[in-house]
């Protein structure tokens, strides 16, 4: 028998039951569909989460400061530390200068006196807190280049971040809200509320009292989560500068929470050109003589829960079509039983067991194709689907949207492993189709 005849009977077996042979269909298509849909979503999640870390910005940002290296990150990288130098603008040039950083910000901190408004929400906040609010606080207020806030640590929860040039406006971080025992779920209630703020400096001519404040009136526009450098109000850069520049004119050195770096900058957050130049970008800023540290840990940790979420869609959908197989199986026992003359027949005039064999693979094989086909591309337009429903969130909340990652080797990888499932699912019955005797298929006794 020619491979054309056993394609053409095995068609033919396909075609006679059409309602058994659309379910059968149904089954593998709505398997395959599950698969190619998971996978496609958990590549594009996967592809989209490590594009935008590969980008630079703070993942892939390294904190610097100006205290001695770690001896024990100067054994793993090798590296030969120099003694520790004050972070000014010769250090952002010579880190800058480096091959794979990408840019340098500086970061300024300046201790403060804080006077925060009561009620310390808005007025037309629902509830009014119930604690009481302190007169007073002391905390530092961390300055960075809000023109570069995109590469910092710096998450806006509520509002916006303050102007680049402002001296009037400031952010504050949720640290805040617990400070005034508010709700760290409800940021907006603080915002265009009023914080004072003084820049502290002693003056021993002032006698048994001598500490005095500059003081200024600012806004608060936003609330963030940051991590450029511990503090709970975060300012533009300048706005720091001048207040710790007050409190370094102070006529004694100031001590304890005010005592002040004698850097110009409280540190740095450089930002390397990608998530594979961190170990060497922080290597070389060893070498020049700072300690860093970079979220390396983070980032690999990202990748293998990406890689866990990979396998157990993948591993859902393989479950699905495994049990599409298996109706695949059924259907060609129940075929069998159905065309036991039919058989007969076809070796009664000479089919050996290789051609009955033959016969059923293919026609097994025709439903996964077919089902793998149907369903590779429902699982394609189901993927287009959930990634339109995706982008119109992430653009109604200002976020970029994301491109679908329909790779080739998925779509080819549902049709073709469909097919070889389908193939291994009728191995069986066609085996004992092969092996059935011609008289028992006739009838003949």
């Amino acid at each position: 028998m020619s491979w054309r005849d056993a394609l053409a009977l095995a068609r033919k077996g396909v075609t006679r039951r059409l309602g058994r042979a659309f379910l059968t269909v149904l089954s593998v298509a709505l398997a395959a569909a599950l698969l190619t849909a998971l996978l496609t979503i958990a590549q594009t999640g996967r592809t989209e989460v490590l594009r935008q870390l590969a980008k630079g910005g703070p993942l892939a940002g390294i904190k610097v400061v100006a205290a001695a290296p770690d001896p024990a990150q100067i054994a793993n990288d090798n590296a030969r530390p120099g003694p520790p130098k004050d972070l000014g603008d010769d250090a952002v040039r010579a880190i800058a200068g480096l091959p794979e950083v990408d840019s340098v910000v500086p970061v300024v901190t300046s201790r403060m006196i804080f006077l925060p408004p009561d009620p310390p929400v808005r007025a037309d906040t629902p509830k009014q807190p119930s604690a009481k609010v302190p007169r007073f606080f002391f905390e530092t207020m961390v300055g960075v280049d809000m023109n570069k806030s995109s590469l910092l640590p710096v998450t806006l929860l509520a509002g916006r971040l303050p102007s680049a040039e402002s001296l009037t406006e400031v952010a504050v971080t949720t640290g805040y809200l617990e400070r005034l025992e508010l709700n760290p779920l409800e940021p907006e209630a603080v915002l265009g509320t009023e914080l004072e703020m003084g820049s502290p400096r002693v003056f021993e001519s002032l006698g048994d009292q001598p500490l005095r404040a500059q003081w200024q009136r600012t806004v608060i526009v936003g609330v963030v989560a940051q991590e450029a450098a511990p503090g709970q109000v975060l300012a533009p850069i300048q706005q720091a500068t001048l207040g710790r520049d007050w409190t370094r004119q102070s006529d004694a050195e100031p001590e304890g929470d005010f005592s002040i770096p004698t850097s110009p900058y409280s540190g740095l957050v450089v930002v390397a050109r990608g998530l594979d130049s961190i170990g060497k970008v922080r290597t070389q800023i060893t070498r020049i003589g700072y300690s860093t540290s970079a979220p390396e840990n983070l980032i690999a940790s990202v990748q293998r829960y990406l890689r866990v979420i990979e396998i157990v869609l993948a591993s859902i959908g393989a479950i699905a079509l495994v049990i599409a197989s298996l109706g695949i199986a059924s259907a060609l026992l129940a075929a069998i039983r159905e065309r036991r003359r039919e058989i007969g027949v076809l070796k009664a005039i000479g089919a050996r067991d290789r051609d009955v064999l033959r016969i059923f693979l293919i026609e097994a094989s025709l439903i996964g194709a077919i089902g793998g086909a149907v369903g590779t591309l429902a699982g394609a337009l189901i993927a287009q689907a959930v990634g339109s429903v995706v982008n119109g969130y992430l653009i109604g909340q200002g976020l970029l949207p994301i491109d679908l990652d329909l790779s080739p080797l998925i779509i080819a990888g549902g049709v073709i492993g469909s097919t070889v499932l389908a193939f291994a699912a009728g191995t069986v019955p066609a085996r004992r189709a092969a092996r059935l005797p011609a008289k028992e298929a006739m009838g003949v006794v």
